[in-house]
């Protein structure tokens, strides 16, 4: 079942050249952000280029649960009346996060400081992923958290009445766990310390700042230390929504192993905390050129024009940049299918975590398709078989997940033979647009099995 109705499954079939523009849907990261910070802000922030997605869409609603009065008021564009730091109301119902891990992780640690209670869950696949490395930090700050055996949804937080900050060393590299203890320090008296060892995607930094939070970054033993002054007056802003890097991945990627291929992609978001496919393909020997660099709203911007690369080799991707890719190995391990020689990715052990095992469902649909890979706890080498090379014919279960479902619909456009997805469905969470947006490109696909 798709997370959101019946099942939707859809078949790529080989396709002549992807050429044109392809304008994807803002930031996923940045808009969750947004719409979070808002609420929290002092006044009416207004935001531009908001992602329309079912994740982002399930963030304004839970925003509203807590008493914000949040607006759209047109394609892309909101209003967000905040209530301030600590003015979080008691939601009257279960807060439902869909499909987002980032939007249930982000909202557990904006309530957690407030004296609230709230019960969240989401859906079947949301449900199986463990919330343990969010409400273990949340904790520390005196919340309360019961749910399912293994840390798992639906889950009840009692926010802290009493607040103490805390200093967290992130065990793992993680983007939501660094967000979710930043948020709920903001209604802690004193300094909230987050320490990574590795850094990870820094939206949250920059977009406190921009909202007018103290925060400062130190060298610490253990890394590189996030210091936030907790209870600020955040102010409210005019928030311009670059395009999402994550989404941007599938038509760069289908245009570099469709034969003739010649794609733009513009103003897409290269924060170095999120650009780490496009250096890598480009390492590979991709043809993507990064154009019209440009700072948008405090996050370097360029456009991408990506050109068919038959002769892309297989690398050993550095695992320290994991953190900085970890929703594109999906992608990746496709484009790899289509390079010569083997490609290694190390240090990827966080997808087996995500909306589904990412490393078990792509080694097992590519190996249905014809490619050889190998996987382990944390690892993944998919041996690639040149421009053109990747046999296809197979039928690839999506376990829920829109970027395995995304992925899979890419490599059958360049496969010899037609790839089919169980259910396209999950894809709405993310890039609602993506089967218009591909088929204007020249991409073939069809609803229903091949």
């Amino acid at each position: 079942m798709s997370a959101h109705g019946d099942p939707i499954p859809m078949t790529a079939r080989r396709s002549g050249p992807l050429r044109g523009e392809a304008v994807v849907p803002g930031d996923k990261s940045i808009s969750h952000r947004a719409l979070i910070l808002g609420a929290l802000a002092v006044g009416q922030t207004r935001i531009s280029g908001l992602l329309e997605g079912q994740d982002v869409l399930d963030t304004a609603k839970a925003m509203r649960a807590f008493g914000a009065e949040v607006t759209h008021e047109a394609p892309g564009d909101w209003t967000v009346q905040g209530v301030g730091v600590g003015g979080f109301a008691e939601p009257a119902d279960v807060i439902d996060c869909g499909n987002s891990g980032t939007g249930v992780r982000l909202i557990m640690g904006t309530m957690a400081t407030s004296p609230v209670t709230a019960t969240f869950t989401g859906d079947a696949s949301l449900r199986k992923r463990p919330m343990g490395r969010v409400t273990d930090p949340l904790a520390l700050f005196g919340t309360r958290a019961f749910g399912r055996q293994g840390g798992r949804l639906p889950m009840t937080l009692i926010g802290a009445a009493d607040p103490a900050p805390v200093r967290y060393v992130v065990p793992v590299p993680s983007a939501q766990v660094k967000s979710a203890v930043l948020l709920a320090g903001l209604n802690a008296p004193g300094e909230t310390v987050v320490i990574e060892r590795e850094a990870t995607r820094d939206h949250t930094e920059r977009m406190l700042a921009g909202f007018g939070a103290t925060l400062r970054i130190e060298e610490a033993p253990e890394g590189r230390a996030i210091v936030l002054t907790g209870q600020p007056e955040l102010v409210a802003q005019t928030i311009a929504v670059p395009r999402d890097p994550s989404s941007a991945a599938f038509p760069v990627a289908a245009a570099l192993i469709v034969e003739g291929s010649d794609v733009l992609v513009p103003g897409i978001g290269l924060n170095p905390t999120r650009a780490g496919l496009f250096t890598t393909l480009r390492e590979m020997g991709a043809d993507l050129v990064y154009e019209n660099e440009r700072d948008e709203g405090g996050e370097p911007v360029a456009d991408l024009r990506a050109r068919f690369s038959p002769a892309m080799t297989g690398i050993e991707v550095p695992p320290e940049r994991a953190p900085s890719m970890i929703d594109e190995y999906p992608i990746l391990a496709v484009v790899a299918a289509f390079a010569s020689g083997p490609t290694m990715m190390r240090g990827i052990g966080e997808l087996r975590v995500k909306e589904s095992d990412r490393i078990a469902a792509m080694a097992a649909g590519l190996r249905a398709c014809g490619a050889e890979v190998e996987e382990g706890e944390d690892w993944m080498i998919v041996h690639g078989l040149g421009a053109g090379g990747l046999p296809g014919g197979a039928a690839c279960a999506t376990h829920l997940d829109h970027r395995i479902a995304m992925s899979f619909l890419c490599a059958g456009l360049a496969a010899q033979k037609p790839v089919s997805v169980d259910d396209a469905g999950p894809i709405a969470t993310s890039f609602p647009i993506f089967e218009g947006l591909m088929t204007a490109l020249g991409a073939e696909f069809d609803r229903g099995d091949a």
